[in-house]
């Protein structure tokens, strides 16, 4: 059996359904599982093996990223990019992606599962949709990777199908046919994809976007994804020249379309879903279909800002995202809790989402995002995802009145203290404890420069 004990924290934020705050109290893990919360918990019951002094320290639960292009970790910050908006921005950068292999992916994920673990993220879905043609089995170095760091991983098989020559954005060189695609995917489920409480790893089928997905692919991904009971993502509603494209290639809308394809339902989230109108939104709200927020790649794209205060009202499912490190160009998701809050308040004044609200987003409502009632909220029997912010510095002076709030009002600038999953510790004192964080930078720099050839 193992066991920590989180001892005399100033302040435990659970996010759960009443939004309790717990001052001066402690919190027991057992077996990766939350058991109790609490004042003084002490005595035989609560003799840990690990004890961790939380005085001066507010305790978060685990942050849950809900859409991300870890790759794009090698392609950060190209000035001949910055000023472009979304299709222009993807047709320079397929070039430089075609020279991706299975290390630099590998390597990819360590850089960005890593960092989003230094801003306390707990949990990340990734959504690589980009296999150069004789490159293979590249989820499975994103997994390997996970694993290493000790972070829980939702691996989206994401994939493209409909090339220039088929009227479709990406390069031919980068798309694949629907059975190799099919295939890959339905032997990810197989050896990766675990569905307990508690999991590890979960496969997630993806095709990227409807103007580089057949719509045959987008169809029988979801009757594979339902055979099996995992869960369906893709983007969209992320930009009006998407809008016209399918408006032009398909006569439909894009949630119109993806409707017609059997892409709505409590088990399919779309990243981004800026302009979605009203009617769309009740659609959403009325199948439980979710929505990846992902502001700050939104403001970078100039893509526009969703309507995330009239999701919220009508009840559709949204969780928060940083995605992809090249349209970002980080992986720190407290960065995005208050990009949105700030966001919204500009837009929609007092009928924004209040600051506790947004760190919802980023908890239970990420979790919900990615079916997994066992996370998103520090209480007994959910597991043991949390992170450490000590507040004993200046730029926390005069902040404690609302802990939940914050991260988005307040804003939480810098690596938290500690980040902690199923009870283990993986992050404390500026140190990544699953890997050499020297070796991985510096390896990641070379393939930087290895990836810019190729523009």
């Amino acid at each position: 059996m193992t066991s920590l004990l989180i001892k005399g924290a100033t302040a435990i934020v659970t996010m759960d359904a009443k939004n309790s705050i717990y001052r001066d109290a402690d919190l027991y893990i057992e077996e990766g599982w939350v058991k109790a919360i609490g004042k003084d918990l002490s005595g035989q019951k609560y003799a840990a093996d690990e004890t961790i002094d939380a005085r001066g320290k507010i305790v978060y639960p685990g942050l849950i990223n809900t859409h991300h292009h870890l790759y794009q970790v090698l392609t950060r910050n190209l000035p001949r990019v910055q000023q472009m908006e979304l299709f222009d921005w993807l047709k320079t950068l397929y070039r430089l992606w075609r020279g991706l292999t299975g290390e630099m992916v590998y390597t990819s994920a360590l850089v960005g599962l890593g960092e989003l673990i230094k801003y306390g993220c707990t949990t990340a879905s990734d959504h690589h949709y980009v296999f150069p043609q004789g490159q293979t089995e590249l989820i499975d170095r994103q997994i390997m990777a996970a694993s290493e760091l000790g972070i829980r991983f939702h691996a989206c098989r994401g994939s493209m199908s409909r090339g220039e020559s088929d009227g479709g954005l990406p390069p031919d060189s980068l798309v694949q046919s629907k059975e190799e695609i099919l295939a890959d995917s339905e032997r990810l489920i197989n050896e990766y994809h675990d569905a307990s409480p508690g999991s590890m790893c979960q496969i997630i089928l993806a095709p990227c976007s409807p103007f580089s997905v057949t719509p045959d692919l987008m169809r029988e991904s979801a009757e594979l994804a339902r055979q099996y009971g995992v869960r369906l993502h893709t983007h969209l509603a992320e930009t009006l020249d998407e809008e016209n494209y399918c408006l032009s290639t398909v006569g439909m809308r894009p949630l119109e379309y993806m409707t017609s394809l059997g892409w709505v339902g409590s088990d399919v989230w779309f990243a981004h879903g800026i302009h979605f109108n009203s009617a769309e939104l009740d659609l959403l709200a009325q199948t439980k279909t979710g929505v990846a927020h992902c502001p700050a790649s939104n403001q970078k794209l100039a893509s526009g800002v969703a309507k995330i205060t009239e999701m919220l009202q009508k009840g559709v499912p949204v969780g928060l995202a940083v995605d992809g490190s090249a349209s970002n160009d980080c992986s720190n998701l407290l960065a995005e809790i208050r990009y949105a809050y700030l966001m919204h308040r500009l837009v929609n004044s007092a009928a924004a989402p209040a600051g506790a609200q947004i760190l919802s987003l980023a908890t239970r409502g990420s979790a919900e995002l990615l079916g997994r009632n066992d996370l998103g909220s520090l209480e007994v029997a959910k597991a043991g995802d949390c992170f450490l912010v000590d507040i004993n510095s200046l730029e926390f002076a005069g902040t404690l009145d609302d802990p939940a709030a914050l991260p988005a009002v307040v804003g939480i600038n810098r690596p938290v203290d500690m980040t902690i999953v199923a009870g283990k510790v993986v992050y404390k004192n500026g140190v990544l404890l699953g890997i050499d964080e020297e070796k991985v930078v510096h390896e990641a720099n070379k393939m930087a420069l290895k990836l810019r050839e190729y523009a």
